[in-house]
């Protein structure tokens, strides 16, 4: 159907966009006091970027990459996610041979099939941030301390920091043994995707949403009960670094994350007011993933935001304005012959000096223009009647006390500048 939306997708609307903006400029502000610079990448990749990064057994890639051939015969995939493609364009512009760490941020649509539903949507949109090049456990207290600093500035409230570490290649191993051993007995009973993960990547059972799945692994061996000592004195770090700056954590040993790169750090932002879908955002660490896709050995962190459920926590807590109309700072309103071209040339100057202004297009009376000011919120109606025009003057309407004043039209934009 041409008139609709193709399914799993949305329009954002003039009055819904301003929320969009205000969502966007938080991220702006809070990525230069943290010292993040933008990067912007491709909307689609080759696939290999994805299946090499994101991970072969993960759900994204078997079942929710839009993949593709061009005209070419190449195969190309929209991005699903921010890391893979940040990593990419890290090692095509060997931004890792420059000052360290690379610390970079970005905002944009990322694209995966599945079952449309609130805060879940098949074009959605992400806020990520990327730091390359320190293993350090106060990047990772970084990383989540600035995450939950953007919730914050927003507004959002109830929220909960889950914290876990999911080892390392050292450690991971022996994990991997236990949780086989452990699952094996169950495998049957286990749903078709976990069965095939109990050889590929059996840690990836903990992170199923099967509720039979996540009956049969209580009690399994967790990741932190197997970390050698490297990971276990990160682990110990970051949470010290957390406590030191105030941010409350849960830890959760069932967490591992649904992406194959991440190791040591792992961490997930839940909301209750979003229904089934909670997570509202999550990364962690992945000192291998510049390796994998090709590169040298660059430790990194990073996470990935989503911007519809941000926006639906905000909503759904009352932090949303529900008035969408956009306000102006001056309407200027026109009564008589002639005076459309005076009026058009004061709005043309008046925004050049940076106000907002708006006009009559409909050539309806003063009095419906006045509502029209109304609606738009003006604190000041500029009124340019013929016979002011004649005098060489304008009206000043100030709305909120109703007071009139006559000014030079000469002088108007100096003095209708000056009032803000």
């Amino acid at each position: 159907m041409l008139t609709s939306a193709p399914r799993g997708t949305k329009d954002i609307l003039p009055g819904q966009s301003r929320h969009w903006q205000t969502i966007e400029d938080t991220i702006r502000q809070i990525c230069r006091e943290y010292g993040y610079e933008e990067i912007r990448t491709p909307i689609f990749e080759h696939s290999e970027v994805f299946h090499r990064g994101v991970g072969e057994t993960t759900d994204i890639v078997q079942k929710e990459t839009y993949d593709f051939q061009d005209r070419g015969g190449r195969d190309l995939t929209l991005r699903p996610e921010g890391t893979a493609p940040t990593v990419r364009a890290l090692l095509e512009h060997k931004l890792y041979a420059g000052p360290l760490p690379v610390k970079v941020y970005y905002i944009g649509p990322m694209f995966r099939f599945g079952r449309p539903q609130a805060g879940r949507l098949r074009q959605f949109h992400q806020f990520g941030i990327e730091v390359f090049g320190s293993a350090s456990p106060r990047v990772d207290a970084e990383v989540i301390a600035m995450a939950m600093d953007f919730y914050q500035r927003l507004g959002l409230k109830k929220l909960q920091l889950l914290l876990n570490s999911i080892g390392c290649p050292k450690c991971r191993p022996g994990h991997r043994q236990a949780l086989q051993e452990f699952l094996q007995p169950k495998a049957t009973e286990l749903c078709g995707d976990c069965q095939k993960r109990l050889d590929r990547n059996p840690m990836r059972v903990l992170d199923c949403k099967n509720e039979r799945c996540q009956e049969l692994s209580q009690g399994a061996p967790t990741t932190v009960g197997y970390l050698c000592d490297v990971c276990a004195d990160h682990f110990a770090s970051v949470k010290e670094l957390l406590e030191a700056a105030g941010v409350e954590y849960t830890l959760d040993d069932r967490l591992v994350r649904g992406l194959d790169y991440y190791n040591k750090t792992a961490f997930e932002i839940v909301s209750t007011d979003i229904g089934a879908q909670s997570s509202i955002g999550g990364g962690g660490r992945y000192d291998n993933l510049v390796e994998t896709l090709g590169g040298p050995s660059v430790p990194g962190i990073g996470f990935g935001l989503g911007l519809e459920r941000v926006l639906l926590t905000m909503e759904n807590q009352g932090l949303l304005e529900s008035d969408s109309r956009e306000l102006r700072n001056i309407f200027i309103a026109m009564a008589g012959e002639g005076t459309a071209p005076v009026a058009f040339g004061l709005a043309q100057t008046l925004r050049k000096k940076g106000l907002s202004v708006e006009l009559d297009y409909l050539e309806r009376s003063l009095k419906a223009q006045m509502k029209t000011a109304d609606r738009f919120h003006a604190p000041y109606v500029v009124i340019v009647g013929q016979g002011e025009v004649e005098r060489g003057v304008i009206t000043v309407r100030t709305m909120g006390t109703g007071e009139q004043r006559e000014i030079p039209l000469g002088e108007a934009t100096e003095i209708l500048s000056g009032l803000f």
